[in-house]
């Protein structure tokens, strides 16, 4: 049985994965992944997800240059989720521009709050074209 028979795929056969900052601990992002897409980042040993909006592979940092560079992979007691711990080159993981795409915080009035500041715009890494898609890399 290989290693990849242990995930519990969905019935889109994805499997969640997050990204977590290899020196910080901090939460970067969240995406999906096929099998296709764990077996090439184990193999990479670079981030590569599942686009469902494009329907195709996706190579974290293919467009932005913002590759993240794999440390560990981990598997949940569920199964049913891996976690990337990687080292984020350019230091952005969030198509926004910014460090995390976890950048909103629930503030205690019920609004959501903008916590992090963009560290380079979208329109400078992707242009114009791309710089609305939720899913650049």
């Amino acid at each position: 049985m290989s290693w990849l028979d242990e995930v519990r795929w969905n019935s889109d056969g994805l499997v969640a994965a997050t990204a977590q900052d290899v020196q910080t601990g901090r939460i970067l992002m969240q995406a999906w992944m096929n099998r296709e897409a764990l077996a090439l980042t184990a193999g990479e040993q670079q981030a590569v997800y599942w686009s469902r909006s494009r329907g195709k592979l996706w190579r974290k940092g293919e467009s932005s240059g913002h590759v993240q560079k794999l440390h560990e992979l981990r598997l949940d007691c569920d199964g049913d989720s891996v976690l990337l711990v990687v080292e984020q080159l350019g230091g952005i993981a969030c198509h926004t521009g910014r460090e995390s795409c976890f950048y909103r915080k629930l503030t205690e009035d019920g609004q959501w709050l903008t916590t992090d500041e963009v560290l380079k715009s979208p329109d400078a890494i992707y242009g114009e074209d791309m710089s609305g898609s939720s899913d650049n890399g």
